[in-house]
């Protein structure tokens, strides 16, 4: 029976086993480091990406799929489904969703809805499985790009960053900019704004406050119901194994993993970024 497919960016970095489960299609983002370019998690691992990271002397540019990259994507899903849901990296960050909404005016064999997250890495993999799953259980193409949009709303997304270089060189700095100054000192919690554009929520002094300060934000915006939670981190496994085990002593956890940023993100962030997402499941 044909249902709807589902298809999202490579910056979700979702596991393997829940992309063959759902049968997810990705569609990478590229990485351009000076004659080279590659393909967002097909063509350089997160690994290959951060040794690569410490060894170059410049930092690699990033840039979205074509219009013509996710109309051959989609042309290629159509005879296994009725229509097809893309759940996408922010449009405040990246010009994925801009490339895929001109693509879907373009793409006339199934209906596409393509849905801005307005975040991205572990929140974006959160909203692709909750629209998978809807997928999975036979709900229409509106239903799912409708529980897409509402996970979306109602997700937190918390991280800290080793250094705001990589974000100032990127040019995604947005509000963290009055913490430049400072880099030095400091370690930023940022978030997404509603519009998802990345911004400065506080500052503190050392790391070990930072990933407190994360564990205390869950606490601040959750209630009582289970939660869904996604712990992301670049290059910092053992960071983010600590900070997973904290979570799961502390919070009623219906749903946590480890998402490691795709090398698209890592450019953005830079190595040693840990972050939280997570949503009630009594708001879902």
């Amino acid at each position: 029976m044909s249902k709807v497919g589902i298809v999202t960016d490579s910056t979700a970095n979702l596991h393997p086993e829940v992309i063959e489960r759902f049968n997810i299609h990705i569609i990478p983002l590229k990485l351009h480091w000076e004659t080279e370019s590659f393909l967002d998690g097909v063509d350089i691992s997160p690994t290959e990406f951060y040794v690569k990271l410490a060894k170059e002397p410049h930092l690699p540019t990033t840039s979205q799929p074509s219009v013509q990259d996710f109309i051959q994507l989609f042309d290629e899903m159509v005879p296994y489904c009725n229509g097809i849901v893309v759940p996408l990296i922010s449009s405040g960050i990246s010009g994925t969703v801009a490339s895929a909404q001109s693509a879907a005016a373009e793409f006339t064999k199934v209906p596409v809805r393509v849905v801005d997250t307005r975040i991205t890495s572990a929140g974006q993999a959160l909203v692709v499985m909750a629209a998978a799953r809807a997928a999975d259980r036979g709900a229409d193409i509106n239903e799912v790009a409708q529980i897409a949009r509402e996970i979306s709303d109602k997700i937190h997304t918390f991280f800290a960053v080793d250094t705001l270089e990589y974000l100032h060189k990127g040019g995604r700095i947005g509000g963290a900019t009055r913490y430049l100054g400072t880099a030095l000192k400091i370690k930023p919690i940022l978030t997404f704004t509603d519009e998802g554009k990345i911004d400065a929520l506080e500052r503190v002094r050392t790391n070990h406050k930072a990933h407190e300060r994360l564990i205390e934000l869950i606490k601040k915006n959750s209630d009582s119901s289970p939660l869904k939670v996604g712990v992301m981190h670049a290059s910092a496994p053992q960071e983010a194994a600590d900070i997973q085990t904290i979570i799961s002593q502390n919070f009623d956890c219906e749903e946590i993993d480890i998402y490691e940023l795709s090398p698209v993100i890592g450019t953005h962030v830079g190595p040693g970024t840990i972050g939280v997402s997570f949503y009630s499941t009594s708001k879902q």
